[in-house]
């Protein structure tokens, strides 16, 4: 998968592993992770799939509706990429924090659900469910923070805590905050991230 990596100053800290929504691409979410914590390593990745030439990790039959086959598909791949970058570039792959905003907090939430020690901890900006009526690996402990917009038009206040339920029941440890926004990333809801991951274990 196209990727960067950027080694950190502090290498106990977690890698992040930075995932776009649509349209974006492997450095979008660079400011925000130096905002979170400037001294870890960062792994940003591009998404694999093309929608009208705007990349995106998995694809969707509409507005809202994805395409589950290609999203089981893809998150397998993400999580075998995440082995391999890990060997490549010396990493430890079992100390990563994801953070990813819309369709990158998508198929974030997707590694969670289906693979019970890819990630250490997500911070999932603007997520929808991604599955359905299955079983939850076990999450006991995982820290998950959950940026939400109180008007967003993609993913509505009932499927956030619709997610929120579903990871807790799996044991993860969630934190819901909560704008007066749509879709849209905010400062201050990046700051609550980063008040959030200073006070998690993650951070060492």
């Amino acid at each position: 998968m196209k990727h960067i990596y950027h080694k950190g100053t502090d290498l106990e800290k977690p890698t992040f592993l930075l995932l776009h929504g649509t349209g974006g691409t492997e450095t979008d979410l660079l400011p925000i992770a130096g905002m979170i914590d400037d001294s870890a390593s960062i792994l940003g990745v591009r998404g694999n799939i093309s929608e009208n030439g705007m990349p995106r990790f998995f694809k969707r039959l509409a507005e809202g509706v994805f395409d589950e086959e290609d999203l089981i598909k893809q998150t397998k791949e993400l999580h075998q990429f995440l082995d391999t970058a890990a060997h490549d570039h010396d990493f430890n792959r079992s100390h990563m924090l994801a953070i990813g905003y819309s369709n990158g907090a998508n198929i974030a939430a997707s590694l969670l659900f289906h693979y019970q020690n890819s990630l250490q901890g997500a911070i999932l900006l603007h997520p929808m469910v991604p599955r359905r009526g299955i079983e939850l690996p076990d999450l006991t402990g995982l820290p998950v923070f959950i940026g939400a917009g109180t008007n967003d038009p993609i993913c509505s206040p009932e499927e956030t805590e619709e997610l929120a339920e579903m990871l807790e029941k799996a044991g993860a440890l969630v934190e819901v905050h909560w704008e007066n926004q749509g879709h849209q990333l905010t400062k201050s809801e990046i700051d609550k991230a980063a008040e959030w991951y200073r006070a998690t274990s993650l951070k060492r």
